[in-house]
């Protein structure tokens, strides 16, 4: 069965691949490279034994899109994460994220809903629900007003995939995630930032790697119990299963409606300030860091409720945050050796 992975060499997507083609799947990976790196294909190589077919597009191309679908008609499943992910640059920059995650949802769906069947796994996000009144948020938490353009575009992303399921034969299931981190325990894909770091992790592991000064924490005035803010941080692996287990419940017509909505966290939150002693604790460095102010588009608090995942899906994360850390450490090591080697 050949499968699209759209952003398919970025984080969460090239770890999805290695999960897929473990399945016996056949993938099929689009990316414009525009925040990854052509390298991690021969990453995903070295992982599963198999490199996955690539296509260098940009899914803002309307011709493009419908170019590649006509070069690959036998395409049964879509997992889609091809989007800009950052609060803050959405906030500085909102029309390149309305251009970037809206219009290359769209031009996907126009093409998926000539099929006469079709599988749609998005990527979406925790933001969706903005400042949840209660912890921990389950699926059926209100959809705030969006504090970032961001969360907005995943609101709307959401809204368009469900108007779209009305009305063809595409079955989706959204997957809100919390805040993945990690990097595969090969240590041979793994997060990486082209620029600065805009997550909290990469962030911490390339100023413990001496790659930048200091580490800032934004905000420790926030009602938590020690001031910083708090989120659900679940390895990219788990993560990345989790597709695969959604994707073979559509495929299977195990679905219970035409669009079905699933958080993907640990169910756990942990402060700023408890992943940076997390990380101190595994990867033996102490880390620079000072406290600045807040960064607008942050809420306060985020973590999931994953009863739901946990029971229909049968998904369950499985990794402590502190493997998470550990397996990202390793990685920030390998890839700044690689680096000093070609230097």
């Amino acid at each position: 069965m050949k499968i699209l992975v759209t952003g398919g060499l970025g984080f969460i997507g090239s770890h999805t691949v290695v999960e897929l083609q473990n399945e016996g799947f056949e993938v099929i990976a689009i990316d414009n490279l525009s925040n990854s790196s052509i390298e991690v294909l021969e990453g995903i190589e070295r992982i599963t034994g198999k490199k996955p077919l690539f296509e260098n597009i940009d899914l803002r191309d309307k011709l493009a899109v419908q170019n590649f679908f006509s070069k690959y008609q036998d395409i049964s499943g879509v997992i889609h994460f091809a989007a800009s992910k950052a609060v803050g640059e959405s906030v500085e920059n909102p029309l390149l994220y309305y251009e970037n995650n809206i219009n290359s949802l769209v031009y996907l769906l126009q093409e998926l809903q000539r099929k006469p069947e079709a599988h749609f796994i998005f990527s979406s996000s925790c933001t969706v629900y903005g400042q949840a009144e209660k912890m921990p948020i389950t699926e059926n938490a209100p959809i705030q007003t969006a504090m970032s353009p961001y969360g907005n575009t995943k609101q709307i992303g959401e809204e368009i995939i469900t108007d779209v399921a009305k009305v063809t034969n595409i079955n989706s299931i959204l997957l809100r995630y919390f805040n993945p981190i990690g990097a595969h325990p090969s240590a041979e894909i793994g997060e990486l930032p082209l620029g600065l770091p805009q997550n909290l992790v990469p962030f911490i592991t390339q100023t413990a790697i001496g790659l930048r000064e200091k580490l800032s924490v934004f905000g420790n005035d926030y009602p938590t119990a020690d001031g910083t803010a708090i989120r659900d941080y679940i390895h990219v692996v788990d993560l990345a299963k989790a597709h695969v287990v959604a994707l073979k419940r559509l495929v299977n017509k195990q679905n219970s409606v035409n669009v079905e909505t699933f958080n993907l966290g640990t169910g756990t939150g942990s402060s700023v300030l408890e992943v940076i002693t997390a990380f101190e604790k595994v990867s033996h460095q102490k880390l620079n860091y000072q406290i600045v102010g807040r960064r607008e588009g942050d809420v306060i608090e985020a973590y999931a409720n994953t009863d739901k995942a946990n029971t229909i899906l049968g998904w369950k994360a499985q990794s402590t945050l502190e493997e998470a850390l550990e397996s990202a450490w390793k990685w920030e090591q390998k890839i700044r050796n690689i680096k000093k080697i070609l230097n």
